[in-house]
């Protein structure tokens, strides 16, 4: 389960407690509103209507929300006065790969590791709370975080068996191929973008494939959808190659590989913004 990367506030007040579950939700809903936006504008639409079952189920958490406040005579639209809560939602890296990396199981995923990194607050602060008041409501809220988990949960198996049912034949590639062939994209960029950053990322994906034929690396890539033409394209194979070190961070168990992956992901992160300055090869 993700960690909560910060402490959260003590929360000692029913209308503290309930206008901080309102501005989790809002800050849910304003990212996967800005998610959904970006698949409309880099031509995802299949994926619009996933962000939008994203944005249903946030507005319903926020509207549960709003009716057990005013059930309790507490207006929960406030912020004054009362500490704000850690940024919780996490888009993953989805606001910076490449939409065709993208995938409604990725959409999923990011969303039920959001609805488990909201849980583990909600545990924290029953665990901490000052009065049996607060501690039953906090209690009250990780019982339907663990709700929502589960719904997004099935939503998530759903979406990888439609996933594989329709993809074609991924030919057997790996995260190593897939690294390697970014190797050869970097270095043979070197004619229109000569740098020192380009070396150093060229530099790095050579040691990540050292390092995950070392470590015993086992990860095939969910390629699914994706064209032939765009394996040739730099910055989209540097986007499904951070996809892949993302999906590794979230289910490996080997702490060498757990921490080999974020250190990846970070490399590639900024390779991937990079890229994104580099003019298209004709």
């Amino acid at each position: 389960m993700p960690k909560l990367t910060e402490e959260p506030p003590v929360l000692d007040t029913m209308e503290g407690l309930m206008q901080t579950a309102a501005r989790m939700e809002q800050e849910a809903i304003k990212g996967y509103e800005a998610l959904r936006d970006r698949m409309s504008a880099e031509g995802r639409p299949e994926l619009i209507p996933v962000f939008e079952r994203l944005i249903a189920e946030e507005r319903s958490h926020l509207f549960e929300v709003a009716n057990w406040s005013r059930a309790s005579g507490i207006e929960p639209a406030g912020t004054t006065g009362f500490p704000s809560p850690p940024d919780l939602f996490d888009p993953e890296g989805a606001d910076l790969i490449p939409a065709e990396a993208l995938s409604a199981y990725r959409a999923f995923s990011i969303a039920v590791r959001n609805e488990e990194r909201a849980f583990e607050f909600w545990s924290y602060v029953a665990g901490r709370a000052p009065s049996p008041e607060i501690r039953q409501a906090a209690e009250r809220m990780a019982r339907e975080e663990l709700g929502h988990i589960a719904t997004l949960r099935r939503e998530r198996r759903l979406a990888f068996h439609r996933a594989r049912q329709a993809a074609a034949p991924a030919g057997g590639l790996t995260l190593e191929d897939l690294e390697r062939r970014l190797h050869r994209q970097l270095l043979g960029l070197g004619d229109i973008a000569d740098s020192g950053e380009l070396s150093r990322f060229a530099h790095d994906a050579g040691e990540r494939l050292a390092r995950c034929y070392e470590l015993g690396v086992v990860c095939r890539p969910n390629i699914d959808g994706f064209s032939p033409a765009a394996f040739e394209r730099p910055a989209v194979l540097c986007g499904i190659v951070l996809d892949c070190y993302l999906d590794l961070m979230a289910r490996e168990k080997d702490e060498n590989i757990l921490v080999f992956a974020q250190d990846a992901a970070s490399q590639l992160v900024r390779c991937l913004l990079f890229l994104r300055g580099v003019p298209p090869q004709p």
